[in-house]
């Protein structure tokens, strides 16, 4: 049984080598060096994707779909307020 604590003991000795002061420096620096660029990669998409979004890919397209969901709005009188009393 004390062999076991004694290996299990010298494991989490190693790991926590590793957050304190004797801490590998490549791994630290590589890793928050990972971590940035993937952050920046998501940042960068969500800039991409909110350009596409008011820009659009060809020119007026989100524009055109609201002028195409109005007519079409329009025409089955959804979202028109009744004026013959009888709804309330």
């Amino acid at each position: 049984m004390s062999v076991l604590f004694a290996m299990l003991v010298g494991i989490l000795s190693h790991f926590t080598g590793q957050i304190g002061p004797a801490y590998d420096p490549l791994f630290y620096d590589v890793m928050v060096y990972i971590f940035g660029t993937m952050m920046f990669a998501v940042f960068l998409l969500g800039v991409i994707a909110f350009w596409l979004r008011v820009h659009g890919l060809g020119g007026d397209t989100r524009e055109r779909w609201v002028a195409e969901l109005d007519k079409h709005f329009e025409k089955e009188g959804i979202g028109l307020i009744p004026d013959n009393g009888k709804y309330w």
